[in-house]
Parts: C-alpha cells; sequence; structure tokens
C-alpha cells in the first residue's frame, strides 16, 4: 500500500480542575478544509489545532511528527513547539 496523509482537526474543552479533554477527531480531506474547520472552531473551544501525518499502514511505517496547519488556544504540551 502506498504512503496517504491525513488530515485532521482536534479541538479541546474543559477537563477535570486545569486538565483539558479532548474532544473527537474530526477527519478532513485536504490541507484547505482541515484549516477552515479548525478556524470555525477556535472561537468556541479551548484550544484547536489541525495537522496532517503521513505513514503506510500496510508497513506500519507514520511520521514521527505531524506537520501543523493551524493552531489556537490553549493546547496539551505535545502539540506545543
Amino acid at each position: 500500500m502506498a504512503r496517504q496523509t491525513s488530515f485532521l482537526v482536534q479541538a479541546f474543552v474543559a477537563g477535570r480542575g486545569a486538565a483539558l479533554k479532548a474532544d473527537t477527531p474530526i477527519v478532513c480531506r485536504s490541507a484547505d478544509a482541515a484549516l477552515r474547520m479548525a478556524e470555525r472552531m477556535s472561537p468556541n473551544k479551548l484550544g484547536v489545532v489541525a495537522f496532517s501525518t503521513s505513514g503506510d499502514a500496510e508497513l506500519g511505517d507514520y511520521d514521527d511528527q505531524p506537520v501543523y496547519i493551524f493552531k489556537a488556544g490553549r493546547l496539551p504540551a505535545q502539540f506545543e513547539e
């Protein structure tokens, strides 16, 4: 199987105490679609990140780091660079 790129938007809401709770990730068709979705969601969420990741599921070979398309608000440490 060939290498495929996935575009995802992950939003975060308030969890217990000061913790963040992840919403269900949204899969988008393109980087532009992920950007538009993240921009629309950002005013209503504590944090939003849109990113892409590539990999070959058949070989189990995935990128070590995602490519960030959009970041806004408060995000977990794994999304801070």
